[in-house]
């Protein structure tokens, strides 16, 4: 099963994320290279949210991620949630 992981970023989060980035991306690069995660990535035009896409059998590993991912820990993330895909097409 898969499971979207939605972030909503504060209006300054391009402006403040430079301090918490390297952090940030090594916790992507440890749940991408664990198989928890298969993509992520945030939305331009306006860069206001981002999206990360997880594999699993429940919501854990998407809900540990925000708990412990440095952006959300330092308000940069506004609001979170996870909610189940059902993916018809793609996703082998």
């Amino acid at each position: 099963m898969y499971y979207i992981l939605f972030y909503k970023t504060t209006e300054d989060y391009l402006e403040k994320r430079g301090a918490y980035r390297p952090e940030h991306l090594e916790l992507i690069n440890s749940y991408h290279a664990k198989g928890d995660l298969v993509m992520a990535g945030a939305l331009a035009e306006p860069a206001d949210s981002a999206v990360f896409i997880f594999k699993g059998d429940n919501t854990q590993a998407a809900e540990a991620f925000a708990n412990n991912d440095p952006y959300v820990k330092n308000g940069l993330i506004v609001e979170w949630k996870v909610r189940p895909w059902n993916v018809v097409a793609g996703g082998e």
